[in-house]
């Protein structure tokens, strides 16, 4: 595998990790198991190239999908996710049938076309990295996972707000006797975690194009790398990221008919030796 091959693999998995850290989030911390967040990602994408083609920036349409999704997490969770909390079946159910839903809406509104979301023009072209000629963009979305993740870094270890996160995730109970109100946790949580699934679908659809099935298979990836690195931890979802995106890298050149097998494959060794996942930890 080249060189070019290689930077695919890692850029790919820096989108990887901005949807899956919004969804390990939301599954890890909050115990929620969201199978509508690859829908989330489609409608952001979505929300995003409508806001950039009309507007002409790149930024706006960046911030309107994050907006928008963000409220449309507010619904999800506020209106409907509280009544079964605590209730895995229940949440799968729930969920699977908001993504179907939203999957018809995105159908109507946008139809079936592949849509990319426009870029600024100093994001287009290619700069040299070693003997190779990359996109820029790709090199951007790189450095757009990095900068997320030491935000989110930051966020959950040096901040009062992620420290009322975790300690909301070990004992709830004793948060809310402290006289804090957990349910507002959970739900800043879960509009962060929407809010990011909006932001990968705006990066990802200059790049991987938006159309009526990308939901599912980021969703697969997403559920490969919460669970390869450990629901719940962002070096754990970065890790995992990093390997799903070098293992499809490496199984779209190498073995393009065993694509899928070369990711998931070493996901199931590894699970049967730590079923919690690289860095992952008991409830």
């Amino acid at each position: 595998m080249n060189l070019f091959q290689v930077l695919n693999g890692v850029t790919f998995a820096a989108l990887l990790f901005i949807v899956a850290s919004g969804f390990t989030l939301i599954f890890g911390l909050l115990r929620i198991v969201n199978l509508a967040h690859g829908a989330l990602y489609l409608l952001g994408g979505y929300f995003g190239y409508s806001i950039a083609s009309w507007s002409g920036s790149f930024a706006i349409g960046i911030a309107g999908a994050m907006a928008g999704i963000a409220i449309f997490g507010l619904l999800l969770e506020g209106g409907l996710l509280r009544f079964v909390r605590g209730h895995e079946l229940r949440q799968v159910l729930l969920t699977v049938g908001v993504a179907f839903v939203i999957n018809d809406m995105a159908l109507v509104v946008w139809g079936g076309d592949s849509f990319t979301v426009p870029i600024p023009d100093f994001l287009m072209g290619a700069v040299q990295i070693g003997p190779v000629f990359y996109p820029k963009y790709r090199v951007f979305v790189f450095g757009a996972g990095v900068l997320v993740f030491v935000l989110l870094w930051l966020l959950m270890n040096k901040t009062r707000l992620g420290v009322m996160i975790r300690a909301g995730v070990d004992d709830a109970e004793m948060v809310e006797a402290c006289g804090i109100n957990i349910r507002k946790i959970y739900l800043w949580t879960f509009l962060l975690g929407a809010a990011l699934a909006g932001l990968g679908g705006v990066i990802g659809g200059a790049f991987l194009s938006l159309y009526p099935s990308a939901d599912a298979e980021i969703l697969v990836f997403s559920l490969a790398v919460v669970i390869i690195g450990g629901r719940g931890s962002l070096p754990g979802a970065a890790i995992g990221a990093l390997l799903v995106g070098l293992l499809n890298s490496i199984g779209q050149v190498m073995f393009p008919e065993l694509a899928y097998f070369v990711i998931f494959g070493p996901m199931a060794a590894l699970l049967a030796f730590r079923p919690l996942g690289l860095f992952g930890k008991t409830a």
